[in-house]
């Protein structure tokens, strides 16, 4: 059976990193690198070279350390709900498979845009345990659904905090179209699947997305695991929050946790775009314009991103290392991933 769109293009992706580098992936890689280092550039541009060396020569290697065991730790609370999810779409997992599945992940995460290889690893490796690509497939795309929707909530819920908080009229307008955006978003997502039109089941992008809604809401609406998903993906929101502020002890920064708690959710929201690699560039730069528009020192806001970013990196080459030495690393990757439809 020849391979489908999604199927194709997620070869694409898996390929690029471990068999070739097609010449349209290598462009598209290079233009979003070149992306990262152009935003990296803007955030350093407008701030105090001197203040930002200041900061990171006295960085508190203890409060570091934490970030990275904080961020394992989500790691690990990821790990728990994409086992969750994974029961209902039919790929069984244990948490030792879906702790180290998104360890690896964490590392692919690392090369390519936003978190695009780490997903794509992750359905990989789904697959290869005989759960059939399809629900491979659905377990790691509705994990990452959900995960959107539980941060739009957060942002939602604490814009009457957050909105006072900046004193820029653009900024406030600038976070309540991306709370609504997000909201939006999710809404219209788990409204899909509460539709019955024939038409949805009959197109092959909509048929995926109706089933993944499908399933989204049934594991969102159970009474037996919708309030573990929901306690679980809170609180690997609330843990980024955590990692943000060690960063922000670590240089010991004059933020505290609540406005911390304010700003970083609506930056985890625009770090999302895939435009650039795991995040780098837009991360520094939404950090340091959220910092300034809630009165806090913007080059402190830039140096608490890259110590934020530090630490994923860090967890990220622990991942890398679980994936040299897994059993899955000697396996060759197929060329073409079956049709999932």
């Amino acid at each position: 059976m020849p391979a489908g769109p999604f199927a194709a293009d997620l070869s694409l992706t898996i390929t690029t990193f471990t068999i070739t580098v097609p010449m349209r992936s290598f462009l598209v890689l290079a233009a979003r690198i070149l992306v990262s280092l152009g935003l990296l550039y803007l955030a350093l541009r407008g701030i105090d070279i001197a203040h930002l060396q200041e900061r990171l020569v006295g960085v508190s290697p203890v409060w570091f350390a934490i970030a990275v065991l904080v961020t394992l730790f989500q790691v690990f609370v990821g790990a728990l709900r994409w086992r969750e999810i994974s029961n209902q779409c039919e790929a069984p997992l244990t948490d030792r498979q879906a702790f180290r599945f998104n360890m690896i992940g964490s590392f692919f995460n690392q090369t390519l845009p936003s978190a695009i290889g780490g997903d794509a690893m992750r359905l990989w490796l789904v697959g290869r345990t005989g759960a059939g690509w399809r629900a491979a497939t659905y377990s790691v795309l509705v994990d990452r659904a959900i995960g959107l929707i539980a941060l739009a909530v957060i942002v939602v819920c604490s814009l009457p905090w957050s909105y006072p908080m900046i004193s820029n009229a653009k900024g406030q307008l600038a976070l309540v179209l991306l709370d609504l955006a997000a909201l939006g978003a999710g809404l219209a997502f788990l409204l899909l699947g509460r539709l019955s039109w024939p038409w949805l089941k009959a197109w092959w992008p909509t048929r995926h997305v109706h089933a993944c809604s499908v399933i989204a809401n049934g594991v969102l609406f159970n009474r037996r695991s919708g309030p573990k998903i929901a306690v679980l993906s809170l609180l690997i929101h609330v843990l980024a929050v955590v990692i943000a502020w060690c960063a922000v002890r670590a240089i010991a920064a004059p933020a505290n946790f609540e406005q911390v708690f304010m700003l970083i959710p609506p930056i985890m929201l625009i770090t999302m775009l895939p435009i650039s690699i795991a995040g780098w560039g837009v991360r520094e730069a939404s950090m340091m314009v959220a910092f300034g528009y809630a009165g806090l020192v913007r080059a402190d806001g830039t140096v608490v991103s890259l110590l934020f970013g530090a630490a994923f990196f860090v967890v990220g080459a622990i991942g890398g290392l679980v994936w040299i030495f897994s059993a899955e690393k000697g396996s060759k990757v197929p060329a073409v991933v079956p049709d999932i439809d």
